[in-house]
């Protein structure tokens, strides 16, 4: 496996819909593999695209936020779970 940052130069060997298609641009990583004689191309998410506009899978509410914001605050005054 190759992971391989896009430099303009190597982004320019694809077509530009498929750049577009795969949401590549200059600066993106992609993971390369050979697989059964194939190569495989897999595009790595920035992580910051991913916590600003992907998917998001859990959920808290402001009392369970703050109770365990107090929980914490309570072990790093005291050095003690009281839980």
């Amino acid at each position: 496996m190759l992971r391989l940052g896009l430099a303009r130069r190597i982004l320019s060997i694809f077509p530009k819909s498929i750049a577009e298609a795969l949401g590549i641009r200059e600066g993106s990583l992609l993971k390369m593999e050979v697989k059964d004689g194939k190569l495989v191309i897999e595009v790595i998410k920035d992580p910051f695209w991913l916590a600003l506009r992907g998917p998001k899978f859990g959920s808290t509410t402001f009392e369970e936020f703050e109770k365990e914001s107090e929980k914490m605050q309570e072990e790093i005054l005291y050095g003690e779970d009281t839980s």
